[in-house]
């Protein structure tokens, strides 16, 4: 008989879905301590990159696996990989050891998108979107503090105290999950080529599936384009301000964390469609006032807003996907969060261009050209 979804597994699942990704945040506020370390090396500055490409290389070559194997032994190995490569990073001699080790580490930190599709097979239909969100809560609190994190073991050890201690974590975690996690036998076996050429048929034959990932890239667009400018706009009169106050405002982005739940039971109550309406909506509200009340005030309003909405569009999504074809959800949740990913590398880039050319202005208006971009796929009829 499977193994029921419990209120304490499911918390053992947001817990192991925040620690994971956390691992990719985690070199981001050290980044300056590493160059020094390295003697100005400026390869160093590729370390953030090389993370963050591991992590589409596991998306793509590593997730669909989930669907093929045992769940609870494909998590369990990629810890075991995930505790090897932090602890590599942490004693690494060269720059290139650095930057294969946080290539293993992006690629290992996907723990947390095998966990969510475990999550949302093991959940009751009619209860879901509450797992789900509830699961994508502790991703969400996973990925706000750990910059805060390493930031404050950088400045008080060294970086690569903040790696050890990371290795230390990921083998707590790989405790916890090994005697919590049940086991779990695909319902289908598939080789390893044809999962992989299945993704493009399946991006084909469910037209709920790309307008999901067309509206979360859109909305995750949104967000990267106001996270990447934020630290910009700061440190420019009248705030001048550092990078700090700006991860402080990542604390504030907490709110998007008590939200999911929230969201993913609404989702179950009234369906998804509607919640994702509000959630583009408070994301178009969050660039107006952005706009028209750039002071700290309005910055934390904005945030408040953009991350909810921004969450409330995730879980509703995440609940309609996940439910399309159930053999499926390793490789629907590749196909979802890979066009995600892409679209927040996106409106990052675009986020850098306008600021350049238009400045805050520019910035906000680009905000909102996607958001309604976002909006007009969302009251667009599947065919």
């Amino acid at each position: 008989m499977a193994q029921q979804l419990t209120r304490a597994l499911t918390a053992v699942l947001a817990l192991a879905a925040g620690l994971s990704v956390a691992n990719i945040y985690y070199n981001q506020p050290m980044l300056g301590l590493m160059v020094g370390d390295f003697g100005g090396d400026g390869h160093v500055r590729l370390v953030p990159a090389a993370t963050q490409l591991g992590y589409a290389l596991g998306l793509l070559l590593l997730v669909p696996l989930g669907d093929s194997l045992d769940r609870r032994r494909l998590i369990i190995g990629q810890t075991v990989v995930l505790i090897a490569a932090a602890a590599a990073a942490a004693v690494a001699p060269s720059v290139t050891i650095l930057l294969l080790a946080s290539l293993a580490i992006g690629a290992m930190a996907t723990i947390a998108q095998q966990i969510i599709p475990l999550a949302a097979e093991m959940a009751p239909a009619e209860s879901r979107g509450r797992v789900v969100g509830t699961v994508m809560s502790g991703l969400l609190a996973g990925i706000l503090l750990a910059r805060t994190v390493s930031g404050a073991i950088g400045a008080y050890f060294e970086w690569r105290a903040m790696f050890a201690i990371g290795a230390v974590i990921a083998g707590l975690m790989g405790i916890m999950l090994f005697v919590a996690l049940p086991r779990r036998p695909p319902e289908q076996r598939h080789g390893y080529l044809s999962l992989l050429l299945s993704l493009g048929n399946l991006a084909r034959s469910l037209p709920a599936l790309r307008r999901a990932m067309m509206i979360q890239g859109a909305m995750f667009a949104c967000f990267s384009i106001f996270w990447t400018t934020l630290a910009l706009l700061l440190q420019e009169p009248p705030f001048r301000m550092g990078s700090d106050v700006a991860g402080l405002f990542g604390i504030i982005g907490l709110v998007g964390v008590i939200m999911a739940p929230v969201a993913g039971r609404l989702s179950d109550k009234r369906g998804p469609h509607g919640i994702i309406g509000i959630g583009i909506a408070l994301v178009l509200a969050s660039f107006l006032i952005f706009a028209l009340f750039p002071t700290l005030t309005g910055l934390t309003l904005g945030v408040v807003l953009l991350d909810t909405g921004v969450q409330m569009s995730m879980i509703a999504n995440q609940s309609i996907i996940f439910g399309l074809v159930p053999s499926a959800r390793n490789r629907i949740n590749t196909i979802y969060m890979t066009g995600m990913f892409l679209a927040g590398a996106a409106g990052s880039a675009a986020a850098g261009i306008a600021w350049i050319d238009l400045g805050w202005p520019g910035v906000c208006g680009l905000g909102a050209v996607v958001g309604v971009a976002g909006l007009a796929v969302h009251l667009k009829k599947i065919k």
